[in-house]
């Protein structure tokens, strides 16, 4: 009996250690084969030719090879009548909330429309004796990273044009989970136009499917739509990105923390704006109880960035743990209750409107509510639950992916 327990707990073991291999051996070759929507031509070339196309894109519209879809687009004879550039510019390279002008791009001649500023959505004249608009950019994840409101206004002008919209999907870094505050309608804004929650747990394409399916364009109307699918694509898993979708957003330790840390652009702490390690470290001068120090300084990426020049207390996050899945709450709450001066408030006053800004980036004011009256991170989360499960409902609809 003895020796018939232990065959039978080796054999377990080993259909155990089958099973983990499987799954591994599988997602390695998943990966391996892997695909964005860009680099699947043969699905999107033939919906293109004959036709006269915009393209929305910047620095991350690139196929595997590094050509980016403009260039590849262009050789294979598409006719493109103009590049519709977001937030930061077709190149990447402007400041958050910087004025992005219009131009040429120099490589191909083809004229560049900023959609940031006062022209957020492409006007009748701009989209005149279009066919199709193609939408190619790196995506973050989070609802307040504004190019999935580029895609919303683009796809209502679009709607209203009879005009064709497509998107060629790319990885969600924070894809396969859900988590923040749902966004109240009072706090709708460029970084936040949807009842959705911070992270939303949906890939670009697959957002774009959930805004015109539950009809939350303008009046209603509905886009033409279609989405060229990612191939061998896992919510759950990570993958490479093209390059960095905004200049503070340089790496996959930036991504992975900005859900979390952008909080703290409502507030009187700096997410290093300014200095080596943008939206990995964060501090402030009145928070003199922690440990880390930095100054930050014009750069590249912040041409005046928020408290310039003055030496900051924080904390340096650029060695947390690489795949979060969860908005933490614990830094804001700690440099809230650090937070040391008399004649300026924790959140940023509005220079403009009524709101707060931080109330505006978490789509409510309850958050701030609670962290003011001393909640833990534990049960502002609890407070989450019961919006989550009904975007939850929602989200399920229109997910393309497997984990």
């Amino acid at each position: 009996m003895n020796l018939d327990f232990k065959i039978k707990n080796l054999l377990l073991i080993c259909l155990i250690f089958l099973g983990v291999f499987n799954q591994y051996y599988s997602q390695a070759q998943d990966k391996k084969d892997f695909k964005t929507g860009a680099d699947q031509p043969e699905l999107y070339l033939p919906l293109l030719k004959g036709k006269i196309v915009g393209v929305v894109t910047n620095q991350t519209g690139l196929m595997s090879d590094k050509t980016h879809v403009v260039d590849f687009l262009v050789k294979n004879g598409i006719r493109i009548r103009s590049i519709f550039a977001p937030e930061h510019g077709f190149r990447g390279d402007a400041d958050a909330g910087e004025k992005v002008k219009n131009g040429v791009d120099v490589k191909t001649g083809i004229p560049i429309v900023s959609l940031y500023g006062k022209n957020k959505k492409p006007t009748p004249e701009q989209l005149k004796e279009m066919d199709v608009l193609v939408f190619d950019i790196q995506d973050v994840g989070v609802r307040f990273y504004t190019y999935i409101s580029t895609l919303t206004y683009l796809m209502e002008a679009a709607a209203e044009n009879n005009i064709e919209v497509i998107v060629l999907d790319r990885p969600n870094p924070h894809d396969g989970y859900t988590d923040g505050p749902v966004l109240k309608k009072k706090w709708t804004s460029f970084v936040g136009m949807h009842e959705v929650p911070v992270v939303y747990g949906l890939t670009i394409g697959e957002y774009g499917k959930m805004v015109n399916g539950e009809k939350w364009l303008k009046n209603g109307v509905q886009a033409k739509y279609t989405l060229i699918p990612m191939k061998n694509y896992h919510k759950m898993l990570r993958y490479q990105i093209s390059d960095k979708p905004s200049p503070n957003l340089p790496n996959d330790k930036a991504i992975n923390l900005y859900p979390s840390l952008c909080f703290f652009e409502g507030t009187q702490v700096s997410v290093g704006r300014g200095t080596d390690l943008p939206f990995q470290i964060y501090g402030s001068p009145w928070t003199k109880n922690l440990p880390y120090q930095f100054t930050p300084k014009p750069s590249a990426g912040a041409k005046d960035p928020f408290l310039n020049g003055k030496l900051c207390y924080g904390e340096n996050l650029s060695d947390y743990r690489k795949d979060l899945r969860e908005l933490n709450l614990d830094w804001v709450i700690k440099a809230y209750k650090n937070y040391k001066n008399p004649d300026l408030d924790f959140f940023l006053k509005p220079t403009t409107g009524s709101n707060l800004w931080f109330d505006t980036l978490a789509g409510t004011d309850e958050l701030r509510k609670q962290i003011v009256a001393g909640k833990s991170a534990s049960e502002i989360k609890a407070s989450w639950k019961s919006d989550l499960e009904k975007f939850e409902k929602i989200r399920k609809k229109y997910v393309v992916y497997e984990n």
